[in-house]
């Protein structure tokens, strides 16, 4: 189990590369060749890997998806969103909603950083690297992801136990491995357990309604609340998502189509726009 991890989160780290490199110099245009030589896998190894994570191969990903994929297709989106925003009632929306459920925490426990609340947490595998899931018998209360290097692993806990200072925390690999598995390869139902702001509360349930496959800028997101001028409370709000993924902030990019911003790495959020929009078409 260890050894497959190991091998996952290996892999990942070079998609993450291959993502990087295609970025850098798509105007050349590398050949599968070009590619495989940089990350040194064969290009078999590589093509077989790179579906397995994005959902095409590398130079399907080279011709689709680049920061111009997002400038081209936001404003094709943005006509998906005005009734799913508006409304909640687009069918890919409706679906969403129908396996994703946002569960507040009350005023006593936010106030009191989640005490008396038991959240059993653990580091695990997924499609799109290691990550760390904490969750409670209300639902998942955290979810972020290691960077490549692993250098940011000690910091996604102690962001994790920010949140949920005063919450009983246990440690258990086994079960955060099985939970993350009912998530990304079962795709279970389930609820979300957050702590915030009224605000930022429902700053994250209007992202629940970006369907998947579609783009948004923050002004989107700010026009959905009927409060068009708060587009920097709204990126607060949504840089402050504390569960990465099931909220999916990584659909939310800056108005010219730039993707940045995104807590849990910018490849991973490439990775994440790309494998949904092309696995949706």
């Amino acid at each position: 189990m260890a050894n497959d991890l190991n091998i996952e989160n290996q892999n990942y780290n070079k998609i993450e590369k291959v993502i990087k490199y295609i970025d850098e110099n798509f105007k050349e245009q590398p050949t599968i060749d070009d590619i495989s030589e940089y990350i040194g896998m064969s290009k078999y190894h590589l093509i077989r890997v790179f579906k397995e994570y994005v959902g095409v191969t590398p130079i399907q990903f080279l011709q689709s998806i680049t920061l111009n994929y997002a400038k081209e297709h936001l404003k094709e989106s943005k006509s998906i969103l005005d009734s799913s925003l508006d409304l909640g009632l687009s069918s890919a929306s409706r679906l969403h909603d129908l396996f994703v459920n946002i569960i507040g925490v009350t005023p006593k426990e936010y106030k009191e950083f989640g005490r008396n609340v038991k959240i059993t947490y653990g580091f695990g595998a997924t499609p799109f690297g290691e990550a760390l899931i904490g969750f409670t018998k209300r639902g998942v209360s955290y979810l972020g992801f290691v960077d490549s290097n692993n250098k940011n692993k000690e910091q996604l806990f102690n962001r994790f136990q920010e949140i949920w200072a005063k919450a009983d925390l246990v440690l258990n690999d086994k079960e955060a491995k099985e939970y993350l598995n009912k998530i990304f390869i079962d795709k279970e139902k389930f609820d979300l357990y957050v702590k915030g702001t009224n605000f930022q509360i429902n700053i994250w349930k209007a992202l629940l309604n970006i369907p998947n496959g579609t783009i948004a800028t923050y002004q989107d997101i700010a026009n959905s609340i009927n409060k068009p001028k708060a587009v920097r409370a709204v990126a607060s709000a949504i840089g402050s998502n504390h569960i990465g993924y099931l909220i999916p902030c990584h659909r939310v990019l800056a108005k010219s189509g730039a993707m940045s911003g995104y807590r849990w790495g910018i490849e991973r959020k490439k990775i994440l726009v790309a494998y949904e929009a092309l696995t949706n078409n």
